[in-house]
């Protein structure tokens, strides 16, 4: 859809700047497109260089202003770098940050070894809070700051093998709660969105195996209410950019 088509159907976004980790794939890569769909100046990272390298190519073949940078979130070093990219491109002001990446490790609890743990931990939720961290002082000179985290449903819920990513994940619920209002005196807004399975590449070498009970666990019989592709979920996303959220 063009660029015209989609900000005379809902808002614009033109001005903003957003930060997106990890948009290259799945989730992150469809809420980079909505947002530079809308008129974003978007900035995203990826580990692969070569896979960022084909996305931009991607990307300014459809006119979005997007710009990458190589970084693993889990590194302190590496995130600390990354803001001072993104400081420097926006200068010194950004409007939104979606904190995206994320990953899992499915085994029963007794089975995680410690260096598992660490990495969950590092990669899940010691990354966001750091880089929330980091982007407040952008976030609160850009006079209209937006921080949305993706969560999940193991965060609210038990499933089977997630009770680490779930205890990360319920940490990040957490976490934006106190942001909400910690942050707000600073016209800062602070908000989670918990997915269930959605189609990305990653999901569906573990639904195929287990799609019976991915749909018994599903709020209808049939699972038509969570099994969503990447592009609807960044749709949802991304209402809670507008100022009236």
């Amino acid at each position: 859809m063009a660029l015209s088509n989609i900000k005379s159907n809902r808002w614009s976004l033109q001005g903003m700047t957003a930060l997106v980790t990890g948009g290259t794939r799945g989730i992150g890569r469809a809420i980079v497109e909505e947002l530079g769909g809308l008129g974003a100046r978007v900035h995203t990272c990826s580990r692969k260089e070569n896979e960022l390298d084909k996305a931009l190519v991607d990307w300014e073949s459809l006119g979005f202003e997007v710009s990458g940078s190589i970084c693993d979130v889990s590194i302190a070093a590496q995130r600390q770098s990354l803001m001072e990219t993104v400081s420097s491109l926006f200068d010194c002001k950004l409007n939104i940050l979606i904190n995206n990446v994320g990953t899992n490790i499915r085994k029963p609890m007794v089975d995680f070894t410690a260096e598992e743990v660490s990495t969950l931990l590092a990669t899940n939720f010691e990354s966001v809070f750091n880089l929330c961290q980091l982007a407040y002082p952008l976030l609160k000179t850009s006079g209209s700051g937006s921080v949305v985290f993706t969560s999940s449903v193991s965060g609210f819920v038990s499933l089977k093998s997630m009770s680490l990513q779930g205890a990360t994940k319920g940490a990040i619920n957490q976490l934006t709660r106190n942001l909400a209002c910690e942050w707000a005196k600073d016209n800062i807004r602070s908000n989670a969105v918990a997915p269930w399975y959605i189609r990305t590449s990653m999901v569906e070498q573990v639904f195929g195996k287990n799609r019976s009970l991915v749909i018994k666990q599903c709020p209808s019989s049939n699972g038509s209410v969570s099994w969503y592709c990447e592009s609807e979920f960044a749709k949802f996303q991304d209402k809670l950019q507008a100022n009236d959220t």
